[in-house]
């Protein structure tokens, strides 16, 4: 299935995309896609009823914004320097373990809305990444059963101001929690959608050029893995996200480096998870 929501920022309606593209209500199924949604085995009863074909289906007009496809998440979880080449291009050794860090859920935003360079940004660059969005509550899971408790996977684009992650102190949150720095979608697939998600093209442009070209088969640590790890840390509970990491091609790895400037237009996707538009503005604008 695809999730989707749609409507005006804050207003938005659950609804589904079916297998021939049309878009559906879903609203006489849940009031929308939450933690509680995911943790009351509201995949399920979706599942049933977009198969029963007994009960009205209402369509949707597809040319209404879309909004990230979950709500309510608690916490982003991103994994740092996961493909070997994006290693490489910063000079950093391969982690021996997965690299963790936090971004805010504010940041999150539509697959298509605009993106905001911040007050003072000099260094606002692009990340297309694979997302995981967990299903159930997980803690200590086995890496065999990991698969369980994902809900499904989305796009998502870690805009990452550089200078605010790597040159103010601290940790990379900083640079990575700015408004509109976690545009997801356009639509939440669950599980069946994906054939594997270990073999999945994903990649970037600014402005038509291609940017980033890469595949997740160049994980350095695999779907199953990274929830385990970290379920030991803290407990993973129903909507929240996990962002896999970024293959090359970002803007800080170009000599000389290149940054987003307002005006530029980015497009990103992933086999089988759709794509994204997002234009640069400035804060001031």
């Amino acid at each position: 299935m695809k999730l989707i929501r749609f409507g005006n920022p804050g207003n938005e309606k659950p609804g589904i995309i079916d297998e021939n593209g049309n878009w559906l209500h879903t609203s006489s199924v849940t009031n929308d896609y939450t933690p509680a949604f995911f943790a009351d085995g509201g995949l399920n009863k979706l599942e049933a009823w977009l198969k029963d074909t007994t009960t009205s289906k209402s369509a949707v007009d597809s040319s209404q914004r879309l909004g990230p496809p979950v709500t309510g998440s608690g916490k982003i979880v991103c994994v740092g320097l996961n493909y070997a080449d994006h290693a490489r291009e910063g000079g950093m050794d391969i982690p021996e373990e997965p690299i963790l860090f936090f971004k805010a859920t504010s940041a999150i935003v539509g697959p298509n809305d605009d993106m905001i360079i911040p007050k003072n940004s000099k260094k606002t660059d692009w990340e297309v990444e694979l997302a995981v969005v967990i299903g159930k509550k997980a803690t200590y899971v086995p890496e065999e059963e990991a698969l369980d408790y994902i809900a499904g996977y989305c796009v998502h684009n870690d805009y990452s101001e550089r200078e605010f992650q790597l040159e103010r102190g601290g940790q990379w949150v900083k640079g990575k929690s700015c408004d509109t720095f976690a545009p997801i979608g356009p639509y939440l697939a669950t599980q069946d959608e994906v054939n594997d998600v270990h073999n999945l093209k994903l990649w970037l442009k600014v402005n038509g050029e291609m940017k980033q070209d890469g595949s997740t088969r160049d994980f350095i640590f695999g779907i199953p893995y990274l929830v385990s790890y970290i379920s030991k840390f803290m407990t993973l509970h129903p909507g929240d996200i996990i962002s896999t990491g970024t293959p090359a091609g970002v803007g800080l790895g170009f000599k000389p480096p290149q940054f987003l400037k307002p005006g530029d237009i980015v497009e990103l996707g992933i086999d089988g998870l759709g794509t994204s538009k997002q234009q640069v503005k400035s804060w001031d604008l």
